[in-house]
């Protein structure tokens, strides 16, 4: 019998709503629509309060429990999915109505602004896997934000060159940690090539909740409250989110944002450009130049803003198994971080790992089952030799080429399978050394923790797909707030030291004009035809999770791709993985895994123990989502630990 901790009020609050407004269906067979509907029942064992004092680059936002039991949703010809089931209402009626992907995720984006600022928003940026039907073209749109010209690479650490002291009140809360945002840019860009809707319509559904009001959930609350401090200091912040005595709002409470809808309505009238030069752009520079609070001043100009530009690049595509998986390059470590593991982990019999307890209708088997030890083991290892070279190597390759000037150097898989020959399947590599490439121009470096993101997962009716993963890096940001939304503190991406301990430089050093390098991983995967080539779209994923996600999205590509399992099961599984350290992490949120006592009287924690782990049964915030072909229609999944829903057409 699990041991019951005591958890906050907001918390407690927030697992009862989340068992009550979740995702399209309660059935298997229950026709979707657009509008959300109870699914799962919340566990309220293990949970804590808030993430204080814990290791934000592990438990990015507050741990909200798990809804168990949840089934997946089946949907007609379009699906969506995203972390909050007011956006995916919003963006469900636009494929309702004839909207593309494109035109479904800007709606998507600005009303998650509104119900999630303290995870996503215009003021930051976005990776975006985009697939077109009628041309069978896979395109990866880049809106990562960008360093200001006049960042130096101290620009964290220092000041300035003459005053040593750390920006203030730390290098997140302080301007230096504001970079360029990218993602309207993006979203303009692969509107203007596979948009339907006028751009103009697509902001409507923001504009009206902005006016109206909405309500604050309790996920959203619970963030405000772990988050006041901070969000104190900045006078916009704390008249938007506080109340007058500096308490946080309330979850039930109603919120209005008029400057947002302002800001909206600019934008929606004269396109991105009325966001990235004149009022708006002004706003931006001032804010990130601010000293309220003793804060230190970024440097951001309107200069940066105005030469912003998103970015095409090549998707990294590769073979696992019966499949094609497709996913970001860098500046995201994403898709070959999630693709190396794969690679290695095709080396080995996965199938024969199979969870215990998938079968029948049971809690537990909707629950993804009960993962077996050596299946965590080796996947964990797999992933501890992928970060290796993704902590090393990967960075923006218009500043830091790649070992071989291609991804691909990473993802042979012959190189691939040398890697796999170092795991022992009964001992931990505890920390995995990085491939051997010649000499390197790179030095190998702490790495810095990523924190908050959100995920969003379409399917249109005409057969496009879009897998978007955007953020504004740690929660609430940089806790700057101007003009209706947050800025990112996305420049704490870098590493803050500029050379390794031997005066190599580090990749993901800071530079003007570069892109931080991130680990979102929004994915497609494809069938493969017998010659190998590009056969049908069958599954869309993707979640949150600042460094982890890379591991929430293995674990959820093996349980659909080598296991089996629905969308919905694969995403309810237990979170479990590694980076390149010699902790391996089971959620302890999940109802399969016991983590009273540290785990010690688990037995998957037990054995993985004995295999020289150092198991950690920290409770885990993934918000993953999975879209599945499933004939004529598509299967979806959302994450039981978050507010996300799936709705669609009807079957």
């Amino acid at each position: 019998m699990r041991r019951l901790r005591r958890i906050g009020s907001g918390a407690a609050a927030l697992l009862l709503l989340v068992g009550l407004v979740t995702a399209c269906s309660s059935s298997t067979n229950q026709t979707a629509s657009c509008t959300v509907s109870p699914n799962g029942t919340p566990v309220t064992s293990g949970v804590p309060a808030g993430p204080s004092g814990t290791n934000l680059a592990l438990h990015p936002e507050v741990a909200t429990g798990y809804r168990t039991g949840m089934t997946p949703v089946r949907t007609g010809d379009f699906a969506v999915s995203t972390a909050n089931p007011v956006a995916t209402e919003a963006a469900c009626r636009v494929l309702r109505d004839g909207g593309t992907a494109a035109d479904a995720l800007i709606v998507a984006q600005t009303v998650l602004n509104l119900v999630e600022p303290q995870a996503t928003g215009i003021g930051g940026g976005a990776f975006l896997m985009y697939y077109d039907a009628n041309a069978r073209t896979v395109d990866a749109y880049d809106g990562r934000e960008t360093a200001p010209a006049a960042a130096t690479e101290d620009y964290l650490r220092y000041i300035s060159a003459a005053d040593h002291t750390v920006p203030q009140p730390n290098a997140r809360a302080s301007g230096r940690s504001i970079g360029t945002p990218g993602v309207l840019r993006m979203l303009e860009l692969a509107h203007n090539e596979h948009g339907k809707q006028p751009w103009k319509s697509l902001f409507a559904p923001a504009i009206d909740l902005a006016d109206q009001g909405f309500t604050i959930s309790p996920r959203m609350a619970s963030q405000i409250s772990d988050s006041k401090a901070d969000l104190a200091r900045d006078d916009n912040a704390k008249a938007y989110f506080l109340q007058p005595d500096g308490s946080p709002k309330p979850s039930g409470g109603t919120l209005t944002n008029p400057a947002f809808a302002k800001t909206l309505s600019a934008i929606a009238t004269d396109g991105a450009n009325a966001f990235y030069t004149g009022a708006i752009a002004a706003d931006i520079v001032d804010t990130t130049a601010a000293t309220a609070g003793g804060r230190t001043p970024g440097l951001l100009s309107l200069a940066d803003l105005q030469s912003y530009q998103a970015k095409k690049r090549t998707a990294v595509c590769s073979p696992y198994r019966t499949h094609e998986v497709c996913g970001m390059p860098n500046p995201s470590s994403g898709g070959i971080t999630v693709e190396a593991a794969l690679g290695i982990l095709s080396n080995f019999d996965l199938a024969a790992m199979k969870p215990t307890d998938l079968g029948g209708d049971s809690a537990t088997a909707r629950n993804g089952g009960k993962p077996t030890p050596e299946a965590v083991h080796l996947i964990a290892e797999a992933e501890r030799l992928a970060y290796a070279d993704r902590d090393k190597y990967i960075a923006d390759s218009d500043f830091v080429p790649l070992p071989g000037n291609s991804p691909q150097t990473l993802l042979d898989p012959s190189y691939l399978k040398q890697r796999a020959a170092v795991i022992d399947p009964t001992r931990s590599l505890g920390t995995a050394k990085p491939g051997d490439f010649g000499p390197a121009p790179v030095g190998n470096g702490p790495q810095q923790p990523e924190h908050g993101t959100s995920h969003i997962s379409i399917v249109d009716k005409y057969g496009n797909a879009a897998a978007m993963t955007t953020t504004v890096e740690s929660a609430f940001g940089s806790f700057h707030f101007v003009d209706g939304f947050i800025l990112n503190n996305q420049l704490t991406d870098f590493s803050a030291e500029p050379v390794d301990m031997n005066g190599t430089p580090i990749a993901n050093r800071l530079d003007p004009g570069k892109r931080p390098r991130s680990s979102m991983a929004p994915t497609l995967v494809f069938d493969r035809n017998p010659d190998g080539s590009r056969g049908a779209l069958s599954y869309v994923t993707g979640s949150p999770g600042g460094a982890v996600i890379i591991q929430f999205v293995v674990k959820t590509l093996v349980g659909m791709l080598d296991w089996g399992m629905n969308p919905q099961q694969a995403v309810s599984m237990i979170d479990f993985g590694a980076a390149n350290s010699p902790t391996t992490y089971v959620g302890g949120e999940h109802p399969a895994v016991d983590a009273t006592d540290n785990g010690d009287h688990d037995p998957l924690v037990q054995k993985l123990r004995q295999f020289g782990d150092q198991v950690s049964v920290a409770p885990q915030s993934s918000g993953l989502s999975a879209l599945v072909r499933d004939g004529n229609g598509w299967i979806g999944g959302a994450d039981p630990r978050r507010e996300g829903a799936v709705l669609g057409g009807p079957r």
